[in-house]
């Protein structure tokens, strides 16, 4: 594990406020495109396919034979911010990256009590990504979290309606963040694309994760399930610039020192239902909540920092929570429709590095079996983010007032197939 941070003192605060967002508001939920096409309404109790490993592990009580899944998601944001009332006006145009997420399923019967499971997927992630010569560039730069979990599962049917489930997770994370002078440029005689901070690093973490699933008939049955919180524990190298840091350090005479810094991801609750109305027709539906509020500090520490602390910032999330609800339509033995909707809960208060708000799902998707055995998805949803006013303090103690507009387009594609 490897971590380095460049840091100014006068821009420590500024560093900070932009860190924290790392961890805040940026869940990922794109692990299949069965699910995308219905905007995940039901995960933990539908068991179409074996990318129900990322929701619910007890659902693949329900397999019959060994399935593989393999999805690819594609996000495409457009998050525009804007300087509102102050001087100097700045905009800053899709500030978000295109991304790819791709997740790996594969589900083994192993009689019929028990059956077993391997996901690779991701829960939370982002990136931000401004130019480096922004004048907010200490504020606003590129900001990265990328993780990957590795989970293996085990599945338990006690009788016909109750099964239970357990799993471990291997979550790798790596970071990256990268701020600028911007207009402190010209207090220091230097480039606004002068780097200020730097830092990038990985880890590797442990996880769990459990469920049940309770079929009342074959027609209707419901999911729970919990992913525990997972802290990340990064090992770090921190430079001083300015002397006033860092013990022993003076200005033109910087001195680097081992740190520590820690990002909780936030556990996960879901519960789900799924209701076969007609031999057409079928409603399900979803709550999944995040315990955001566990995220109360960002602390970096050395013993050679000044009172042992070289980045503090107090943190004030709340749990958020996400609806959805959606159908499915099948239109022959081919052929099977679906369309979902959600509202997805703002998580924490909105910066520039991670411009968080509350969201809107519109989704839609199909999938065609080809025979018995092949099976591919296709899902699309439209993301509205709703559009909102912050403020955020900059390195000269200033508030400054910003606007964000968001929203996104989601596509994924999946196959399936059945050994």
């Amino acid at each position: 594990m490897s971590k380095r941070i460049s840091i100014t003192a006068i821009a420590v605060t500024a560093a900070l406020f932009s860190l924290n967002t790392q961890a805040a508001g940026f869940q990922v939920n794109e692990h299949s495109a069965s699910g995308l096409g219905r905007a995940f309404a039901g995960e933990v109790a539908i068991a179409d396919n074996a990318s129900v490993l990322a929701r619910n592990p007890a659902a693949m009580a329900r397999f019959k034979r060994m399935e593989f899944s393999g999805a690819i998601s594609l996000i495409d944001p457009s998050i525009d911010i804007s300087t509102v009332g102050s001087s100097p006006a700045q905009t800053y145009e899709d500030v978000a990256p295109f991304a790819a997420v791709p997740a790996g399923y594969f589900i083994q019967p192993i009689n019929d009590k028990f059956a077993w499971g391997i996901g690779l997927f991701s829960n939370y992630g982002f990136a931000t990504d401004y130019p480096t010569d922004a004048n907010f560039g200490a504020l606003a730069g590129k900001t990265e979290l990328l993780t990957v979990n590795l989970n293996p599962n085990i599945s338990w049917r006690i009788n016909d309606q109750f099964s239970v489930g357990a799993g471990v997770s291997l979550v790798y994370a790596d970071a990256e963040l990268n701020r600028h002078f911007g207009s402190l440029g010209a207090v220091f005689g230097t480039s606004p694309s002068q780097t200020l901070i730097n830092l990038n690093g990985d880890t590797w973490e442990w996880g769990w994760n459990v469920g049940m699933l309770w079929e009342l008939n074959e027609n209707h049955r419901f999911g729970l399930s919990y992913r525990s919180q997972v802290d990340l524990d990064f090992d770090g190298k921190f430079t001083d610039y300015l002397g006033s840091g860092v013990a022993g350090s003076t200005p033109g005479n910087p001195k680097t020192v081992d740190g520590k810094l820690s990002i909780p991801l936030p556990a996960i609750a879901e519960f789900g239902g799924f209701h076969q109305l007609t031999k057409q027709w079928a409603i399900h539906y979803g709550i999944q909540w995040t315990e955001w509020s566990e995220f109360t500090e960002l602390k970096a520490t050395s013993p050679d920092c000044v009172n042992n602390t070289c980045l503090f910032k107090d943190e004030s999330f709340d749990d958020n929570t996400r609806y959805s609800i959606g159908a499915t339509y099948t239109l022959n033995p081919e052929w099977t429709l679906r369309a979902g909707f959600a509202f997805d809960e703002q998580a924490g208060v909105a910066t520039l590095s991670i411009p968080d708000t509350d969201r809107y799902w519109y989704s839609a998707g199909f999938t065609y079996t080809y025979n018995n055995d092949l099976s591919m998805d296709v899902g699309i949803t439209y993301l509205y983010g709703k559009s909102s006013n912050f403020e955020e303090e900059y390195v000269d103690s200033r508030e400054y007032e910003f606007r964000s507009e968001n929203d996104a387009w989601l596509g994924a594609a999946q196959i399936n197939y059945k050994f």
